[in-house]
């Protein structure tokens, strides 16, 4: 049976409730829903939100031994219908175009961060 490896979020900053930031099984890393929680809070505006949760998202991915061209699949979740066109030009920018993921994307009515805009979950292969 392939290991079992738990990565858990960082310290410091705002206490987080009980969960993995992500977990590898074998040759698949689950990443856990990312946030655009900062050292210094949530920053204002969507491209400001993003761009903190991509860099989160590459640590994560990097601690578990992936990268962003081995995500298989990711879930976004957007607060604001509104959002939605821009998040598709910043998520294309930030993905290279021969490995873009499978992706879903849902307006949900509220993160569990009132001023949170998006979250995005991965799985990604481990190579």
């Amino acid at each position: 049976m392939p290991e079992i490896t738990r990565f858990m979020p960082p310290k410091g900053g705002r206490a987080y409730p009980p969960f993995a930031q992500s977990v590898r099984h074998g040759p698949t890393l689950y990443v856990s829903g990312i946030g655009p929680m900062g050292p210094d809070g949530v920053p204002e505006g969507f491209e400001a939100q993003f761009a903190l949760v991509m860099q989160h998202l590459h640590r994560a991915l990097k601690e578990g031994g992936s990268d962003m061209q081995n995500i298989l699949k990711a879930n976004v979740l957007l607060t604001r219908v509104e959002d939605v066109a821009l998040m598709n030009r910043l998520y294309a920018e930030a993905f290279p175009a021969d490995h873009l993921p499978a992706r879903t994307t849902c307006v949900v009515a509220a993160l569990p961060v009132p001023e949170f805009l998006l979250e995005i979950e991965c799985i990604a292969a481990v190579y």
